[in-house]
């Protein structure tokens, strides 16, 4: 995407340049940050994190806009709200490029750095990273402009209109856009950009803006700015208090994201210890299984998983020991795989994603002999959940009570209240503005969720002793299974499916089954391991119970006013779990949105709940 033309960076696609040729720095300055007179409007953000300022921009390009903001908030209010940051781009740099293009600007390396460390998460669709302790947030999508501005969900309160030039990006600045950008801002809004072309300031005004000219930057003489009538509306306070209960990944990352916007939360577990039940195995895979088709849950799986990766980049840095970035090959092993695989290759994914690769290759990188060639996701790999849970509960504000089981959640003036016993017998109850439940499928006994379709699956898994031969294996392989690299010589091999099965007991069956699935893997490698051979009642395992909903998509949102849930994760829980824990506390604290509209009304519990009456009434059941 970028040449470099007497030291700067030059979009040949687009035949224009990145910055001003006077100094690309300062022109954002002029333009978006006193051009929409943010100075003066981070200064008067309330004291806390709970008052949120929100930027939106057309046109992420190398980033420059996005730390000019950061680094403007950081100096004017270090200690004071929170901003988000939503940009649309649909031709996104390089991890090379973006680094070259931002090693320009040394006075922002500290700011550069962190968002060039999150660049390989990027995913298509949309993204959100956390910066500075969770104060400032980057919503980026990498899309059509056209199609992403209606998706907004809550409101831009300054916008950067930072396309191309007009004469050279028309597709930017379109009567459709302004209108799309009216509709995702708060009343009182204002934008800025350096354009002054008589047609983009006539659409601007015809969508509702009242626009001014300004002094330009540099050689250009004149800019636009502009507000839309009527005053900023009072934002809803983030909540003072929470109550999480459930004390699995989905739990503790609600928690997580909630605490880092201030919010004192209450993490209540029945078990002694947290990430006792689905959460709790010794190592679990990042597996994203992807369609050809763009439906709601493809979106909403790829936003998970390049949020999941940064999550864990900040929470559990790879070390080989809690967490390993070894890649993740998804074979294409049967018919139908081979079909999937093939529709989603023709997409042309970024290579830091996933690719092809022939069975040669998959080899290679597997380190053993494999018959199928199939997916290679790069940044796949597997950790260790309760390490996970341990990391994200770990902040300043949460405060763990394991071994409370919950009795009964009840709605109050002020909130909401929870109550039951300890391990000792002895009654306990929590009180706070807002609860949020995370528990598994044992969720349908309190009343509000009694008739959602969750449904109990068991899932077993197998540790393999390793032989010399297997101790090459050097990535995940997935087929109708999995099988990890060994650690501390043991292999991890997974995961049977048993439907509407509670027990948790170790079933030799079932060890049987996961050792079957070697051979789909590598019939060399069940050779060496001798699968015949091993004394399947004697192989250690674990067994526990997830709970799903029928399509896959989990309950994540406001169920009733201050009750959310975060349910129904189902295999992809590692992946899922951390963006719904930040999607639920955007919304308790009515700040943007990390998903578009659309995924997150097929998300939402309370749609989903009156859908299943709307059915009930016209059957009669």
């Amino acid at each position: 995407m970028i040449d470099w033309r007497n030291g700067q960076p030059f979009s040949s696609f687009f035949g224009d340049i990145y910055f001003s040729r006077d100094s690309g720095l300062e022109e954002k300055r002029h333009v978006f940050l006193q051009g929409n007179h943010l100075s003066e409007r981070f200064a008067s953000l309330a004291t806390g994190e709970g008052d949120a300022f929100a930027i939106g921009e057309t046109g992420f390009g190398t980033g420059l806009s996005f730390l000019c903001a950061w680094q403007l908030f950081h100096e004017i209010a270090p200690s004071r709200g929170s901003l988000d940051f939503f940009s649309v781009e649909k031709y996104p740099l390089d991890e090379r490029e973006l680094a070259d293009a931002l090693a320009l600007w040394p006075a922002l390396q500290q700011y550069a750095d962190d968002l060039v460390a999150r660049w390989p998460r990027r995913v298509p669709g949309w993204n959100r990273w956390s910066f500075a302790d969770g104060r400032v947030r980057l919503t980026l999508a990498i899309g059509d402009v056209a199609e992403t501005l209606p998706e907004i969900h809550n409101g831009i309160d300054a916008w950067f209109l930072d396309g191309f030039s007009p004469a050279r990006n028309p597709e930017m600045w379109t009567q459709p856009v302004f209108e799309h950008v009216v509709h995702a801002s708060r009343p009182g809004a204002t934008f800025a950009t350096y354009t002054c072309a008589g047609w983009v300031r006539h659409g601007l005004e015809q969508a509702g803006f009242q626009v001014s000219k300004q002094p330009g930057f540099g050689r250009k003489r004149e800019m636009l700015r502009g507000c839309l009538p009527g005053s900023p509306l009072m934002q809803p306070s983030s909540p003072a208090t929470a109550i999480v209960i459930g004390g699995g990944v989905a739990g503790c990352a609600v928690a997580s994201a909630l605490a880092m916007r201030g919010v004192s939360v209450a993490l209540i577990e029945r078990a002694p210890a947290l990430a006792a039940a689905a959460s709790g195995n010794p190592r679990g895979i990042l597996h994203a299984r992807l369609s050809a088709s763009m439906n709601l849950l493809q979106r909403f799986v790829l936003a998970s998983y390049g949020h999941a990766l940064a999550l864990l980049d900040e929470k559990l840095p790879i070390d080989g020991i809690a967490r390993a970035q070894c890649g993740e090959l998804q074979l294409a092993f049967s018919a139908e795989e081979v079909q999937r695989i093939n529709k989603l290759v023709a997409l042309d994914w970024p290579p830091h994603i996933l690719r092809y690769v022939n069975a040669a290759e998959a080899s290679a990188l597997a380190g053993i002999e494999l018959s199928h060639g199939g997916l290679w996701f790069p940044a796949g790999g597997w950790l260790v959940p309760p390490r996970f849970c341990a990391e994200l509960a770990a902040g300043p504000g949460i405060v763990r009570h394991t071994g409370h089981r919950v009795e009964s959640l009840m709605a109050m003036d002020a909130g909401w209240r929870v109550e039951g016993k300890d391990q000792q017998g002895q009654t306990w109850s929590h009180e706070a503005q807002i609860a949020v439940i995370c528990t598994g499928y044992q969720v349908k006994s309190f009343a509000p969720m009694a008739n959602f379709p969750l449904t109990p699956v068991r899932g077993q898994i197998t540790m393999v002793p390793a032989t010399p031969y297997s101790e090459n294996l050097r990535t995940v392989v997935c087929t109708s299974g999995y099988l990890a690299p060994s650690t501390e010589g043991l292999h991890m091999m997974g995961a049977t499916h048993g439907f509407n099965d509670e027990a948790i007991n170790l079933r030799a069956s079932d060890h049987a089954a996961n050792l079957a699935r070697l051979v789909e893997i590598s019939p060399m490698l069940a050779k060496a391991i001798n699968i015949d051979s091993l004394d399947v009642e004697g192989l250690a395992g674990r067994a526990a119970v997830r709970a799903s909903m029928p399509g896959a998509l989990p309950l994540v949102g406001e169920l009733l006013p201050g009750l959310y849930t975060s349910l129904g994760h189902g295999t992809r829980g590692l992946i899922t779990a951390g963006l719904s824990g930040e999607l639920i506390a955007a919304a308790a604290c009515g700040q943007l949105s990390p998903l578009p509209a659309s995924v997150l009304s097929a998300l939402s519990p309370a749609r989903r709940l009156m859908g299943l009456i709307c059915r009930a009434s016209r059957t009669g059941t």
